[in-house]
């Protein structure tokens, strides 16, 4: 995680770029990923479209705090927070039943990835954006992830409206987070740990 300082200037153009439906390329809690408005159809199809993404598979979104998540999700059992809580690593949870975010970000079965991302910059953008952010790897589709942003293909990084500045010097290398799905009876089970 960089100590770094989160520049206005960098959330600022961020900001911009999410708000003109334009995609960034960010680092998050995990490893470097391609964002852009949850809520926006089109700028989702351009994500599919530079990573080379079969449209059936699903995409997740970041939350900086797991009171957002009912705006998000219709049944939340009280132990999707009991995870939230006690994990000391980045957990993703699939939901049922997601709404208000854009239908091509939703897996057929209606069900989105969510993360409440304890993440500096990712914190502040999510904060002044008021909507949720897909994350999905900065990468082609069936390549390698991207721990560190020397680790982005060239391919990726021209492919985006906006490259964010805070942690490209970063030396830490980054892994994806732990993912579970649970159903609104509380039942839950781990896809990657």
């Amino acid at each position: 995680m960089s100590t770094t300082l989160v520049d206005r200037e960098d959330i600022n153009q961020a900001l911009e770029t999410l708000k003109n439906g334009g995609l960034i390329l960010y680092p998050t809690d995990t490893i470097w990923g391609i964002g852009c408005d949850a809520t926006n159809p089109a700028a989702i199809e351009k994500v599919f479209a530079l990573k080379g993404r079969d449209k059936n598979k699903s995409m997740l979104i970041l939350l900086h705090n797991d009171n957002q998540l009912a705006s998000y999700v219709n049944d939340i059992p009280d132990v999707a927070y009991e995870l939230i809580e006690a994990t000391e690593s980045p957990l993703t949870i699939v939901y049922s039943g997601a709404k208000n975010l854009a239908p091509n970000a939703l897996a057929d079965d209606g069900t989105i990835g969510i993360r409440i991302v304890n993440h500096p910059f990712c914190q502040q953008l999510l904060q002044r954006f008021r909507k949720p952010i897909i994350s999905t790897s900065a990468n082609l589709s069936g390549a390698p992830s991207a721990p560190l942003f020397d680790n982005i293909a060239d391919e990726i990084k021209a492919g985006v409206d906006y490259i964010v500045h805070y942690g490209q010097q970063d030396r830490n290398a980054g892994k994806p987070s732990m993912i579970m799905k649970i159903d609104p009876s509380g039942k839950f089970e781990f896809l990657r740990k």
